[in-house]
């Protein structure tokens, strides 16, 4: 019993990893506001169309182009956060990030947030408003 159990376990595990197109064809019920992604930019085998959520249920195109922007911009800042996290443990700046705080005085990781002094976190902050600015002009 306890076999069979295990057996059944596994086959229901494999149906996961099946193709898409080998399952059986369900029919939209949502009309024309229900729009087709699969065969988007980025849709690769084996998982075909990759939305866990289902966020791109009932929207519209616009709406799925907004989505995609947002998760380029969120993917680019995480790997420039990863980084920032790294770069500091092989190279420092020359200079002072504020007057009488040198680069090499912040030391790395979680620490820095209370050794980085209130004109530095104003300078981070600018140059982000900045870039933000810039890029919502290009749009």
């Amino acid at each position: 019993m306890k076999s069979v159990a295990v057996a059944l376990a596994l086959l229901e595990g494999a149906e996961a990893f099946s193709p898409a197109g080998l399952k059986a064809a369900v029919p939209s019920r949502a009309g024309v506001a229900r729009m087709s992604y699969e065969s988007e930019l980025g849709v690769i085998p084996p998982t075909g169309f990759f939305d866990p959520l289902g966020l791109s249920k009932n929207i519209d195109e616009e709406t799925f182009a907004q989505y995609r922007t947002a998760e380029l911009k969120h993917g680019r800042v995480a790997q420039l956060c990863v980084i920032g996290y790294i770069v500091p443990e092989i190279y420092r700046f020359p200079g002072e990030i504020a007057p009488g705080v040198a680069f090499a005085d912040i030391p790395n990781g979680v620490a820095a947030i209370n050794a980085i002094p209130a004109l530095g976190w104003f300078q981070m902050v600018f140059l982000i408003g900045a870039v933000e600015c810039a890029a919502a002009r290009n749009l």
